[in-house]
């Protein structure tokens, strides 16, 4: 199966984040590539972000080096340095435990596709702009460690 059918790989917009988090990714539709394809080493996913949606809350990873491929349309990459337009055939690397808070948001008027890969989820993950990590778990816990 070296050539994926994207079209059979199931795309859905669920989050785990708590309301009202979970408002800026409503429009975020998701193809976990991993678990399809039998890949257990790092994920991968196909993602495809409507007008106005974001890839997710500004987030950094402690143990997850992240790498994103831009396959068309416009992004902007929101990250402690500022802002930066990502077009089809843009890389962004996001190395584990920079501190760097990113996202992607599609502020054009077209959809906008893009491939992220990464470690599978663990580690802790911070989000910067809000009172929010997730832990080893996989569970949300308010910065203080106090669950949401």
């Amino acid at each position: 199966m070296p050539k994926l059918d994207l079209e059979s790989v199931p795309q859905n917009n669920r989050t785990g984040y708590p309301s009202p988090f979970d408002e800026a990714v409503r429009e975020r539709w998701v193809r976990r590539l991993s678990p399809v394809i039998g890949f257990a080493d790092f994920g991968a996913s196909h993602v495809t972000l409507k007008p106005g949606a974001a890839s997710s809350q500004r987030h950094w990873h402690e143990q997850e080096d992240e790498l994103v491929v831009m396959l068309s349309g416009i992004a902007v990459l929101i990250d402690d340095k500022g802002r930066t337009p990502l077009n089809a055939g843009d890389i962004a690397i996001f190395p584990k435990n920079d501190g760097n808070g990113h996202h992607l948001i599609n502020e054009s008027v077209e959809d906008c596709v893009f491939v992220a890969i990464g470690r599978p989820p663990g580690g802790l993950c911070h989000y910067p702009d809000i009172d929010l990590m997730v832990g080893q778990d996989m569970r949300y816990a308010h910065k203080d460690g106090t669950p949401n």
